[in-house]
């Protein structure tokens, strides 16, 4: 991660000359490589060196990248569930009619009314459907996969885009993840949703969106100014390590 920049006092302590030709001290390690700065213009606009606060940011962007691609897994696995029972959906519905009345005598045993049975309402309602509703259940979570994996790399790449994308379309569905949670209260949907809410508040205050903290100014005067600081204490590592050298050779 070598910069050149273009105050001219700081670039004389990041560069230096060499048998084999220029090098320039890196922003991360501290090291003096060969060759041709990656980059150059005012210190403030050097490159975020993910280390510190930037580290710790960028970990929990793609952290929540991740928690969105295993969610959009999920969710394409079920489209196509879905798109294979849809092609198979007239010999389901024939086993479980013949089927069905099987497990009469047993159920009548333990006492369990299989004609009230949430599971076989809930069979006989998808088994009913239309194929038409199911090719726009399909069509739907397929969407659904598509935007959750757009958010994912978006927040990989650590794109200002990529986290407004985050805020706005997880905020539309927590509205649905509390009217499920009303219906029924299960420890998964409550860490969730949790999961989500703190997401979205993690990002909006951190990075600034949506003109919190000062907006995008105050969070461009933020990356600035741990450009200027990357850059000084590079400079800073240059010139304690000559004077270290300087020393010795003195002694």
């Amino acid at each position: 991660m070598t910069y050149a920049p273009a105050e001219e006092e700081l670039r004389k302590r990041l560069r230096a000359e060499t048998a084999l030709g220029e090098a320039w001290r890196c922003l991360r390690c501290g090291d003096f490589t060969l060759g041709a700065p990656h980059g150059s213009g005012p210190a403030e606009d050097a490159p975020i060196v993910l280390r510190g606060q930037a580290l710790r940011d960028a970990t929990i962007l793609r952290l929540i990248a991740v928690f969105r691609w295993l969610k959009a897994l999920l969710v394409f696995a079920a489209a196509f569930g879905i798109w294979r029972f849809r092609a198979h959906k007239d010999a389901i519905n024939l086993a479980f009619k013949e089927d069905l009345p099987l497990f009469q005598p047993i159920a009548h045993k333990l006492g369990w009314n299989i004609e009230e049975s949430g599971v076989v309402h809930t069979m006989r309602t998808v088994l009913s459907a239309r194929n038409t509703t199911l090719t726009w259940i399909v069509l739907g979570l397929v969407i659904f996969g598509a935007l959750l994996t757009t958010e994912g790399v978006g927040l990989w790449l650590l794109k200002r885009w990529g986290e407004y994308f985050a805020v706005v379309a997880t905020s539309l569905f927590v509205p649905i993840e509390v009217y499920e949670l009303v219906e029924k209260v299960t420890w998964l949907r409550i860490v969730i949703l949790m999961i989500n809410i703190a997401a979205v508040l993690y990002i909006l205050l951190s990075k600034r969106l949506f003109g919190l903290r000062g907006g995008h100014a105050a969070h461009e005067a933020e990356r600035h100014e741990s450009s200027l600081l990357e850059v000084e204490a590079a400079a800073l590592g240059r010139s304690l390590t000559s004077h270290h050298r300087a020393a010795a050779t003195s002694d």
